[in-house]
């Protein structure tokens, strides 16, 4: 099948060797598979950036380690049926421990590669 092509308008730019070198780390970098995939993208939207978000990896393992203790208090009181001030608590604790992670997390901004 022959179909006719979408972009009918080549453009044709000429780089010294440095333009070129920061050009190929950027699409590297990007993660885009070619120039034309790079350009359009800074056309339609104006910047091209890759966040990295390693840092939140930190905030995952204190969440999931709040999560395990809130549980842990949870099968406690199913097991004894009984709710105790220390469990309460400790559950205050916890949840004050989130909130600050919450909040810390969203006062940073999130680190860009390129």
């Amino acid at each position: 099948m022959n179909q006719k092509r979408e972009r009918r308008n080549p453009i044709q730019i000429y780089l010294n060797d440095d333009e070129k070198y920061i050009l190929d780390n950027k699409i590297k970098a990007s993660g885009m598979r070619s120039i034309s995939e790079y350009i359009r993208h800074l056309i339609i939207y104006g910047y091209v950036y890759d966040i990295d978000y390693n840092y939140l990896q930190d905030y995952d393992k204190q969440l999931s380690i709040i999560g395990k203790n809130i549980n842990m208090i949870r099968e406690r009181i199913f097991k004894t049926g009984n709710i105790y001030e220390e469990d309460v608590k400790e559950i205050k604790e916890l949840m004050e421990k989130v909130w600050h992670t919450h909040e810390s997390m969203l006062s940073k901004v999130p680190l860009q590669k390129l």
